[in-house]
């Protein structure tokens, strides 16, 4: 599935099975929301923390439910993901060209 697919597939569930989307300004209270389900996994999977009886660790679930929510955004905004995360691979390229080769830290 391409970003552009995932864009029309949440938009037409929306639509059909959602009834319409939540307000830009709900919607980015869930996905706070969901980014922070997604920190409590990975902190309990990969970090210090341990999980509490019955927690389920479904690293896969929270990932998609943080983009699903993302993917709201950007169709009730009118953003092109595609178009958005191209320029950005642009932005990073001329930006860190040689930002990251020459850091230290990273070798």
């Amino acid at each position: 599935m391409t970003i552009e697919e995932a864009q029309r597939q949440v938009d037409h569930w929306i639509r059909t099975v959602g009834v319409r989307y939540f307000s830009e300004l709900t919607n980015m209270a869930c996905l706070t929301e969901e980014v922070g389900e997604l920190a409590r996994v990975i902190a309990r999977k990969y970090g210090d923390q341990s999980f509490k009886p019955g927690e389920d660790c479904n690293l896969e679930e929270e990932m998609a439910d943080v983009l699903w929510v993302l993917i709201c955004l950007a169709n009730q905004t009118g953003v092109d993901l595609t178009q958005a995360l191209q320029k950005s691979f642009e932005k990073k390229t001329k930006r860190d060209n040689e930002r990251h080769i020459n850091n230290p830290k990273l070798h």
